[in-house]
C-alpha cells in the first residue's frame, strides 16, 4: 500500500501548489480586469475594454482550473475507479467554448465601432492602466511557469500562457492608445481586434486540446517510438505486438502485448511484465498506468487455442485414452498452434528398461493421437 499512498501525496502536492498559484493569479487578475474595464470606459479606449475582457476570460479559466484542479487532484474512489482526470479535460472544453463566444463579442463590437467610424481619443489614465497591466501579469507568468515546471502540470504551464498572452494583449493595446492619442483614431479599434483574435486563439487551444483528450488520443509518435524501443530491451521479449497509448487528464495509459518463448515458466511470465511495466513507467513520464499482455506465441499466425478443453477435462481426456500412469506423475500443458502439447514427468523409479519404456511411450502417443486436441508428447523421468 505504501506506494499507492505516496503517488496520492504527490496528487494532493500538486493540486494544492496548483491552487495557491491559481488563487493568487485569480486575485491579481480580478484587480486589472477591474482597474481595466472601468478605465477603459471612463477613458474611452475599446481596446482597453476588449483587454480587461481578456484578463476576465483569463480570470475563468483560473476559476475553472480550480475546480479542475481540486477534482483532478482527487485520488480514484468507487465511481471514479481511473481518478478524475477528466474533470480537467471537461471544464478545458467548457472555458475554450466560452472564450470563444467572448472573442465573436469583441470583434463584433470593433466592426460596429469601425462601420459607424466614432472613433474616440483615449484619455492618459487608460496609458497607465495599459503599463500596470503588463507589468503585473509579466510578473505573474513567471510566478506560474517557475511553480509548473516544478509540479510538471500541463494546466499551470497554460495558466501561465494566459498570464504571458495577456501582457502581450495589453502590449498590443497601450500601442493603440498611444496610436489613436497621437492622431490616428482607428488604432484603438485594430488594437481592440487584435486582442478579440488573441481571446479566440486561446479558446481553440484550449478546446482542442481537451478534445484530443476526450477522444483517447494516441501519445506522440516519438514517445510510442520510445515506449516500444524500452519494452522490446527488456530481456525475455521476443516481440511486441501490440502497443496501445491513451491519454487521460495530464497522464496515459499503455495496453502492451508481449511475445516471449512459450516454454517459460508462468512465474517467469509474470516477472518479465512486471519488468515491462516499471521500465515503461520509468522512461515515459506521462504514462502511470501499464496493463501488459504475455503471448507464448505469434497470435496473428497460429489458430487460436480457443475452446481447447482446461486442465480437468483434458487429464479426463488422457485418463481415458491412457494406461495408468504411476504414482507421482506430474502433467505440464502447452497450449500452442490450437493444440495442447504434453510433457509428462515420471518419476524415476517407474523406469525399468529402455525396451519397456520406449514400448509404454508409443501407447501414450497411441492414445493422445486418438484425441482431436492434443499434440505432441514428451516423456521424462525426473527424481
Amino acid at each position: 500500500m505504501h506506494g499507492h499512498h505516496h503517488h496520492h501525496d504527490l496528487l494532493a502536492d500538486r493540486s494544492t501548489a496548483s491552487q495557491r498559484v491559481t488563487i493568487i493569479g485569480a486575485l491579481v487578475n480580478l484587480l486589472l480586469s477591474g482597474i481595466k474595464l472601468v478605465v477603459g470606459w471612463i477613458a474611452g479606449s475599446a481596446a482597453l475594454v476588449a483587454d480587461g475582457i481578456h484578463s476576465l476570460s483569463d480570470l475563468a479559466s483560473d476559476a475553472l482550473v480550480w475546480f479542475a484542479a481540486k477534482h483532478a487532484g482527487e485520488a480514484p474512489d468507487e465511481e471514479h475507479p481511473y481518478g478524475h482526470g477528466r474533470f480537467e479535460t471537461a471544464a478545458t472544453l467548457g472555458l475554450g467554448i466560452l472564450l470563444g463566444i467572448v472573442a465573436l463579442g469583441i470583434l463584433w463590437d470593433a466592426v460596429l465601432r469601425a462601420a459607424s467610424g466614432e472613433h474616440s481619443v483615449p484619455g492618459i489614465l487608460a496609458i497607465y492602466a495599459a503599463a500596470v497591466s503588463i507589468l503585473a501579469k509579466e510578473a505573474l507568468y513567471w510566478y506560474t511557469i517557475i511553480i509548473a515546471r516544478r509540479v510538471n502540470s500541463e494546466m499551470l504551464r497554460a495558466n501561465a500562457w494566459h498570464h504571458r498572452s495577456d501582457a502581450i494583449s495589453s502590449v498590443v493595446v497601450l500601442i493603440g492608445i498611444a496610436g489613436a492619442m497621437a492622431g490616428w483614431p482607428y488604432l484603438d479599434s485594430l488594437a481592440a481586434v487584435i486582442v478579440g483574435v488573441m481571446v479566440a486563439k486561446i479558446g481553440w487551444d484550449l478546446g482542442w486540446a481537451a478534445v484530443q483528450e476526450l477522444v483517447d488520443a494516441a501519445l506522440d509518435p516519438e514517445e510510442v517510438q520510445k515506449a516500444h524501443d524500452t519494452i522490446v530491451a527488456v530481456d525475455g521479449v521476443r516481440s511486441v505486438h501490440m502497443l496501445r497509448t491513451r491519454r487521460h487528464g495530464h497522464q496515459a495509459a499503455a495496453d502492451v502485448h508481449v511475445q516471449v518463448d512459450p516454454s517459460l515458466s508462468v512465474s517467469e511470465g509474470h516477472m518479465i511484465s512486471q519488468t515491462v511495466e516499471d521500465e515503461l513507467k520509468a522512461a515515459i513520464d506521462v504514462i502511470n498506468d501499464v496493463t501488459v499482455h504475455i503471448d507464448p506465441e505469434d497470435d496473428e499466425e497460429a489458430p487460436t487455442c480457443r475452446g481447447l478443453p482446461l486442465r480437468r477435462e483434458a487429464i479426463r481426456q488422457l485418463q481415458e485414452a491412457w494406461p495408468p500412469l504411476p504414482q507421482g506423475h506430474r502433467l505440464i500443458l502447452h497450449y500452442l498452434g490450437g493444440r495442447i502439447d504434453v510433457e509428462l514427468i515420471l518419476p524415476l523409479a517407474a523406469f525399468e528398461d529402455e525396451e519397456t519404456t520406449s514400448g509404454f511411450q508409443q501407447k501414450l502417443q497411441q492414445g493422445l493421437d486418438t484425441l482431436p486436441s492434443f499434440g505432441r508428447l514428451s516423456v521424462l523421468y525426473a527424481n
